[in-house]
């Protein structure tokens, strides 16, 4: 216990220390993150690259209490420091080039997998699911999508002052937690030694920040408790129970997934930037970042606390009624924050939606179809009368050539109805159509409708011979006006 203790002091006591050192360095340096008063809100430029202090202190500890007290600390508790040294030197040192030079989002993820694949041959493996052992061929792409997927989250969680290290910090302090109940004293070692770090970070990161993580920081956290969590899982001995790391990191995890499909659903580059994140949303709502950090610092308690209860509950049923609680709160979270994207989707999953959005596109199709089949413009106008109604248009007019036709009622006046007009070629033909405001039939499928009009319907007025265009003047035909 003593060398545990010594352990996080002294990581505390460096970090403490060096984090001021490097920050007024690299602020000499210019080595700074700008503002942008977008996604970057601080206001003066501020040294970026302060994760140095924290990977120096967490490797540099265990060198200096082992030289102090090399007897006392063997090397079987400081085997977990053992198998992933190299891969942390390796993500942090990408984070560092990123920080430094910039990098591709791909040269990133190489550095990453390359640092997950040492992890896994340095024996940290999601192996076990539930008492049973996996095979190799699962084991490996799961463990690096896994290890991968947590040093981004962390990385794109790091957008207020003192979010990322401070949710790090409770993470940690939780797998911490769960290691001395189950008197694993090598995870303890590991994680006592990160949370003294980032402790001593936090003193000059949390509002108003004097120094950044930067990326170097964000990935080698992230990743760190990525391995640790595997670590941790190896102990569950049942499905449920391999969840309490998931939920240890369920704050970063659920910023990335959410980012993840939300880019995806608005058709979106997933590695673009946005506000779309936790914290911007808490933001918009009217909050400091003051006032949403202890927010995020709250969610990430009450995952601390589903975590360990999900971990220590031998009762099956329990067990489950923990899981459904936690994906309540998740649930409740999600619909706080109010996005738009899955406002939208939610609605298309709808029976009544989605029965609707299936039935536009048969609409839509079956006039596509309709209209190549038309060879006059009588043919036109009837498939096009025939067709306006089901999207919501109250009104047609087209002209092609000497033909003009229109189905106007009277009704069809001010401010109650917008118009669009439709030109099909340089000739002047057109289609004129009206719809009443606020019409809530097929919203989806109105744009691909009048595309459709002005594609189908201009190639097939391009190919009318129109000899007596320009002697004859228009006649007009009324249909149910």
């Amino acid at each position: 216990m003593n060398h545990l203790v010594a352990t996080g002091l002294s990581s505390f006591a460096v970090s403490l220390v060096l984090t001021p050192i490097l920050r007024d360095v690299f602020r000499s340096l210019r080595v700074v993150d700008q503002p942008d008063r977008k996604r970057k809100i601080h206001v003066h430029p501020i040294p970026r690259v302060g994760g140095i202090a924290i990977a120096v202190s967490y490797f540099l500890v265990f060198y200096l209490v082992r030289q102090t007290d090399g007897a006392g600390l063997d090397d079987q508790r400081l085997s977990i420091i053992f198998r992933i040294l190299p891969a942390g030197l390796l993500v942090f040192a990408t984070g560092l080039v990123d920080d430094l030079f910039g990098l591709k989002p791909w040269q990133k993820f190489i550095g990453q997998f390359a640092a997950a694949g040492l992890a896994y041959w340095g024996g940290v493996h999601m192996s076990v699911m539930g008492g049973h052992v996996l095979p190799e061929i699962w084991s490996f792409p799961l463990t690096l999508i896994w290890l991968v997927l947590c040093t981004n989250a962390f990385n794109l969680v790091d957008g207020l002052d003192g979010l990322a290290s401070g949710v790090g910090l409770f993470a940690t302090l939780t797998i911490f937690t769960a290691a001395m109940l189950t008197s694993n004293e090598p995870l303890a070692f590991a994680t006592l030694a990160l949370a003294g770090s980032l402790l001593g970070f936090l003193c000059f990161n949390f509002n108003p920040a004097t120094v950044f993580l930067g990326d170097c920081g964000s990935l080698l956290i992230g990743f760190l408790l990525g391995c640790f969590g595997v670590i941790w899982a190896q102990k569950a001995v049942t499905l449920l129970g391999i969840a309490a790391p998931f939920m240890a990191l369920s704050v970063p995890l659920l910023d990335v997934s959410l980012c993840i499909v939300r880019r995806w659903l608005g058709n979106q580059p997933i590695f673009s930037a946005d506000r779309g994140h936790i914290h911007h949303r808490l933001l918009d709502r009217g909050l400091t970042p003051k006032q949403a950090v202890f927010i995020l610092y709250g969610l990430s308690s009450l995952a601390a606390i589903f975590s360990l209860a999900q971990s220590f509950t031998s009762n099956a049923y329990l067990s489950v009624l923990i899981g459904i609680a936690f994906l309540i709160l998740v649930w409740t979270v999600v619909q706080k924050l109010r996005y738009s994207e899955f406002i939208l989707a939610g609605k298309l999953l709808r029976i009544g939606e989605l029965q609707r959005s299936v039935s536009g596109s048969l609409t839509l199709s079956a006039f596509e179809k309709s209209i190549a089949r038309a060879t006059t413009p009588e043919e036109y106008w009837g498939t096009l009368l025939d067709t306006i109604h089901a999207f919501g248009f109250s009104g047609a007019r087209m002209r092609i050539g000497v033909n003009a036709y229109e189905h106007w009622p009277e009704e069809i006046h001010g401010p109650k109805f917008w118009l669009v007009r439709i030109p099909l070629n340089e000739r002047g033909d057109y289609v004129e159509l009206a719809r009443q405001t606020g019409s809530q039939s097929l919203p989806m499928v109105v744009a691909p409708f009048l595309d459709l009009v002005a594609g189908a319907l201009g190639a097939k007025a391009n190919e009318q011979e129109l000899e007596t265009a320009s002697t004859q003047a228009p006649t007009a035909v009324h249909v149910n006006s």
